[in-house]
């Protein structure tokens, strides 16, 4: 769609060339959503692709994914062999059901920012204990637990003239055994629960509930819980008006399904710890 309010767009090749936040502004990685809707309140274009930052980094650290990196990009990413969680990132690419031109052009940062409940990369990043790199306005910068990243449906914690860099996944986080489920009422459609649950190789026990909820849920226990105790977690945790509520999928339907979703995650990884 063309976005016939814009009147310059701004390509910086480093952070040096950034120029003062105001109002009207909209930074742009693949503008699959920016350009698929009017943005009448739109006046200027920060383009960061000019910036070429790299899309995944291995480090001593952990894995640094940069926020232009593409879904293609992340499904592809050819991680150490002795990383269990390595199946994850393309279940959570696939969860996104787009084409190959959306997988070519949607960026982790544009996921996680547009903050939908059926984002993905906050279930991914929540899940594995990201932490969200954030340039301030002042040249300095600030890190956000990936947990804490989405307030709500189209809610961040950027603020005027932030922007996210990259999201770090600490190097420990490669070796925990994962599980994941989806669904969607529809074979195409968009996700309405969201669930991935880790074991740590201590034995801690974490199950990230996202799509399903207004904002991710991630619940952690120190060892695998029993039934009853995981239903009593979810419930303590995920009020009835924190469900969401869309044409993807009634309340009702959505916290039976976290339920159901959690239990068959707590028994596959129950199966995985065993001797």
């Amino acid at each position: 769609m063309d976005l016939n309010t814009i009147t310059e767009i701004s390509r910086p090749e480093n952070r040096d060339d950034f120029q003062p936040w105001r109002e009207g502004d909209a930074w742009l990685a693949g503008g699959t959503w920016l350009f698929s809707e009017p943005q009448p309140d739109l006046t200027r274009l920060i383009d960061l692709t000019g910036l070429r930052w790299p899309a995944l980094e291995i480090g001593s650290d952990g894995l640094w994914i940069g926020a232009t990196c593409t879904l293609a990009q992340l499904a592809a990413a050819e991680l150490p062999p002795s990383w269990r969680v390595a199946p994850l990132f393309r279940q959570c690419c696939r969860a996104l059901l787009g084409s190959f031109k959306i997988w070519n052009a949607a960026t982790v940062g544009g996921n996680l920012c547009m903050a939908l409940p059926a984002g993905p990369i906050a279930a991914l990043t929540t899940a594995l204990d990201g932490n969200c790199v954030i340039w301030t306005p002042d040249g300095a910068r600030r890190l956000v637990p990936a947990s804490e990243f989405v307030l709500a449906p189209q809610r961040n914690v950027l603020v005027f003239g932030e922007v996210l860099r990259a999201v770090l996944l600490p190097a420990d986080a490669s070796q925990r055994r994962t599980s994941f489920r989806q669904i969607s009422l529809t074979p195409l459609g968009r996700s309405a629960a969201l669930l991935i649950g880790t074991l740590t190789p201590s034995g801690e026990f974490a199950v990230t509930v996202t799509a399903a909820t207004r904002r991710p849920i991630r619940l952690n226990f120190q060892a695998i819980p029993s039934e009853a105790e995981l239903g009593q977690a979810l419930d303590a945790a995920i009020p009835d008006a924190m469900y969401y509520d869309d044409l993807h999928g009634a309340p009702d339907w959505r916290r039976h399904m976290t339920f159901r979703f959690a239990e068959q995650i707590r028994r596959e990884l129950s199966e995985t710890a065993l001797p």
